[in-house]
This record gives structure tokens, sequence and C-alpha cells, in this order.
């Protein structure tokens, strides 16, 4: 991905860009999930709350996955240049931070609402590629991080009968 990374240097400034604006998309379509959802049920307003809590599991999941396995960035190892700055050594590579919330978001949002979850899918598989072309992941980094946030984001279906006894009647319902 390094050499196409080289070839394109007009992708870099984009590559850049979405890797972390994508979050910002998917925390949009995790507030449009929640609207459209707590119109139709209380149910479906709490299995909406799950998104941002999933992401949030997932995130330090995938941080104490980071310090346990403790693999070096590619550019730590590979000395080549990248597209992205070398980050610090104690910054390591595996699992994705980006790739897991991204996946965990998609998958939470995919529990609520089809189609806005298959646009969640479609931007988070889009921040994989990103990380892979900026020179920040290896393909098995994001690969692991899409494993792990997507196991997190559906456990919302089984944290679902918890949320909706326990979440205030506004959060998940809108009023008539």
């Amino acid at each position: 991905m390094l050499g196409f990374a080289e070839r394109t240097p007009w992708l870099h400034t984009i590559a850049s860009l979405y890797t972390n604006g994508a979050l910002v998309l998917l925390a949009l379509l995790m507030v449009v999930a929640w609207r459209r959802a707590r119109n139709r049920s209380p149910a479906a307003g709490a299995t909406a709350v799950w998104a941002p809590v999933a992401v949030l599991l997932a995130y330090g999941v995938s941080n104490l996955v980071k310090v346990l396995v403790r693999e070096p960035r590619p550019c730590q190892v590979l000395h080549l240049p990248t597209v992205a700055p070398c980050d610090y050594v104690t910054d390591f590579s595996m699992p994705s931070n980006h790739a897991t919330i991204a996946a965990a978001a998609a998958a939470a949002i995919l529990l609520t609402d089809r189609a806005l979850g298959l646009t969640a899918t479609a931007i988070t598989v889009l921040v994989g590629v990103s990380r892979v072309y900026l020179g920040a992941h290896y393909p098995h980094d994001v690969l692991i991080g899409f494993l792990i946030g997507a196991a997190i984001g559906v456990t919302g279906r089984w944290a679902h009968r918890f949320l909706v006894d326990r979440i205030p009647r506004p959060l998940v319902t809108t009023r008539d």
C-alpha cells in the first residue's frame, strides 16, 4: 500500500482528512439514528443509545489490547517514509483504534437503522483503507480492530433489555 501511496500524492490530504473526519461523520450518524429511533419506540430509542456506549467500550478494549500486544507501528519497523507522521514508540499499532471505533459505531447503528448502518459500514471500510494507506497500520491491525469493534457493537442486542429498563424516557422516546 505504501507504494500506491507514493504514486498518489494527490490523495494524501484527502486520506489524512478522511481518517479523522469519518469518525465525526459516524458520530453524526449515531445522532440521526437515535433521533429516528426514538420516534419509533422506546425500545428502538434504547437500542440507539447503545451506539455511543459501544464506541467508548470499544475504544477502551482497543487500548487495552494495544498495551498487551505492544506491536510497533509499520514506520518504526520498516523504516520507510509514510504519509502519516510516525507516532511515538509507545503508541502501538494493533489494533487500529480508528478501525475499532468505526466498526463499533457501524455495528451499533446497524442494529438501530439498516440504511444508516449500511452507510456507516461503508464509511468504516474506508477508514480501514485510509489507516493502511497512510502507513499508520498494517492490514491485520485494521482487521483486528474491525472484529473487536463489531463484536462490541453487536452486543447491544444483549444490552438492549438492560437499557430499555434503565434509560430515562425522554432519551428513548419523543413526546407527541
